[in-house]
């Protein structure tokens, strides 16, 4: 190894501690601000936005999406969205709520068309998102009834109050057990 070459190791190895100790110490500082309700700076907020949405992309990729369009399932996607979504994500005619008012960063209105494939909605349903308060519901719910849940969701932002609450609401003794519930 040439006198030069070494140089430029000991330089690289030098920058790469400095940065890592630079990182260290805004780390134990505490200068980063956890908090809800303080906004990330929007170079912050790109990037973990980007590492979110490449992360979700590249997980679902490979994700085979059954038929989307039975209206029993779609009952019943309505039915577990109407129980464990609404409060966050909202419904037809409903307005922001105290708990979505209390997040950061604030979950996207699903009565409103998102730009995610059916694949990303049921990886995101069955695996949350780490740092946000989107739940992994895989734990608790099979995958046909997250499917059902897509399927729901692929139809909400065409949705009247009338025809969501027709829908949510078509069976008022409707139980939401966790599906190993049913093993017992």
């Amino acid at each position: 190894m040439s006198r030069a070459s070494v140089k430029r190791l000991i330089a690289t190895l030098l920058v790469a501690a400095g940065i890592v100790g630079l990182a260290a110490a805004v780390l134990y500082s505490g200068v980063f601000d956890v908090a809800a309700d303080a906004p990330h700076a929007a170079l912050i907020y790109r990037i973990l936005e980007t590492a979110r949405d490449r992360s979700i992309a590249v997980r679902a990729r490979d994700i085979k999406v059954p038929a989307l369009d039975d209206a029993q399932q779609v009952a019943n996607g309505a039915k577990d969205y109407a129980e464990m979504c609404t409060d966050c994500h909202l419904a037809p005619g409903q307005g922001d709520s105290e708990l979505r008012d209390g997040l950061y960063p604030r979950p996207p209105k699903l009565t409103e068309r998102i730009e995610a494939t059916p694949g990303e909605m049921f990886w995101v349903i069955k695996h949350g998102i780490k740092l946000t308060a989107m739940p992994a519901w895989g734990p608790t719910h099979s995958d046909e009834r997250i499917w059902g849940i897509v399927a729901f969701l692929q139809k909400l932002p065409d949705l009247t109050l009338e025809q969501y609450r027709a829908l949510a609401g078509a069976n008022p003794n409707h139980q939401h057990l966790h599906d190993h519930d049913h093993e017992r």
